[in-house]
This record gives structure tokens, C-alpha cells and sequence, in this order.
């Protein structure tokens, strides 16, 4: 686990929304979203999208595009691997 994706999972331990964590990370979008995305494909994170109650399934071609409108939230496994670092 790099140190970025470290430091995503250590904000969602509760649901928050892109720009929520963009401006607490103080990370670009581009290196926000290929650590997310990196850590879906691992099944560390879950999307949450329209609302912050519906999970929505990841599809590679489209979460680079919608990356920034989506809620994200740690998956048990994510909290899991996160907390035995």
C-alpha cells in the first residue's frame, strides 16, 4: 500500500464526498482518483453515488470522468489491511 492510498482509507472510515477529501488530503485530482481507483480495484473502497446511501458499481471507462461527483466510503477488508499497517 503506497502512502497515499494509506492516507485516503485513513479519511473513510465514514462516507466523504471527492471535494471532501480532496481538500483534506490537499492531493490533484488526477493523484486522488488513481488512488482511489487503485484501492476499489483492491476492494478496500467502495463508491456511493447519487446519494451518500447508494453504492454504485465501478466501471473503469467512466470513474476517471465522474471520479470527482462520487461519495467514497472503506469497505471492512480496506479498514481491516488499513489498521494491521
Amino acid at each position: 500500500m503506497t502512502d497515499i492510498e494509506f492516507d485516503i482509507l485513513d479519511e473513510l472510515y465514514f462516507v466523504v464526498a471527492f471535494a471532501d477529501l480532496k481538500s483534506t488530503l490537499s492531493l490533484s485530482d488526477q493523484e486522488l482518483c488513481e488512488g482511489l481507483k487503485s484501492l476499489i480495484k483492491q476492494g478496500y473502497v467502495k463508491i456511493l453515488y447519487p446519494d451518500q446511501d447508494t453504492e454504485h458499481e465501478y466501471e473503469e471507462k467512466s470513474f476517471s470522468q465522474h471520479c470527482q461527483s462520487y461519495y467514497f466510503l472503506a469497505t471492512k477488508a480496506g479498514l481491516i489491511v488499513h489498521n494491521s499497517v
